[in-house]
């Protein structure tokens, strides 16, 4: 197995509108994740904290994809459990249901065919790498505007305005089963990555999280920037980012995210 050094660094702030912080992150051995609880400052807040818990729990196993896959899975159906049992207890304690979900986006070290990333994301929270090339968008959001932009209905110009571009149709709670999206990536083809919350992508575009972090090669520096710049475009949301360096690894220009993404799900077949 191949020994990999991995370098991090991460930020949140609660940003200038909201009242608490519901964005949580969390970093363990090989697994680093980013969430964003929905429904109120305690149900969210509640709800992301589970998340990476559950997530995080992942720390310090040995994984190949298909035993990754099966491990996110498995964490974020504890999450639902638990999850569906704070709701249950804030509708016996206040007569009324508190509805609680969150988004989550993970990264997981695995050893297959050497090593890699197993990416996966519920939600708008949003992975990226960084590349000689530039900056790539891995993930693709679980949202009404995503789906629009596939549709050919509106612009990229539209999307970044339009009304409903914080609705999300898919995420994890109580009532709702989590159904992520994963990637699979030579870890020489992504040196760095950045998860974050759409309070930082809400703020600020591509082209301007490229240039933070090329500029900012301590991963450290690179996360706090990133969350500056969305507090300073407005900090309408809490923002997070969680940064991931890859150290010491001999380059592969040759991922291409779809035949990645295509030959994930035929390697791991129907999981149940």
């Amino acid at each position: 197995m191949v020994a990999v050094d991995l370098h991090h660094g991460a930020a949140t702030d609660v940003g200038h509108v909201r009242a608490g912080n519901e964005d949580a992150f969390a970093v363990a051995p090989g697994v680093f994740v980013v969430a964003d609880g929905m429904g109120g400052h305690a149900g969210g807040e509640v709800a992301s904290a589970l998340a990476v818990e559950e997530l995080g729990r992942m720390g310090g196993g040995h994984y190949d994809a298909r035993a990754g896959v099966v491990g996110v899975l498995e964490a974020l159906e504890r999450c639902q459990v638990r999850l569906r049992d704070y709701v249950r207890q804030q509708a016996g304690a206040h007569g009324r249901a508190k509805h609680a979900g969150t988004t989550a986006a993970v990264a997981v070290l695995v050893h297959d065919e050497g090593p890699r990333w197993l990416l996966g994301n519920v939600g708008d929270s949003r992975i990226y790498r960084l590349t000689d090339e530039g900056l790539d968008q891995v993930s693709v959001d679980h949202s009404v505007v995503q789906e629009l932009l596939d549709a050919g209905r509106i612009t990229e110009q539209e999307a970044a305005i339009h009304p409903e571009r914080h609705v999300i149709t898919r995420a994890l709670s109580a009532a709702e089963a989590p159904e992520p999206d994963f990637f699979l990536l030579p870890l020489a083809s992504a040196e760095r990555l950045l998860l974050c919350t759409d309070g930082i992508t809400g703020m600020i575009d591509d082209a301007a999280i490229e240039e933070l972090l090329v500029r900012h090669t301590d991963p450290r520096d690179a996360a706090e920037q990133l969350v500056a710049a969305a507090l300073a475009a407005g900090g309408r949301d809490n923002a997070t980012a969680l940064v991931v360096d890859v150290v010491g690894l001999a380059k592969d220009d040759g991922y291409d995210a779809q035949r990645q993404k295509l030959s994930l799900e035929t390697k791991l077949g129907a999981l149940p």
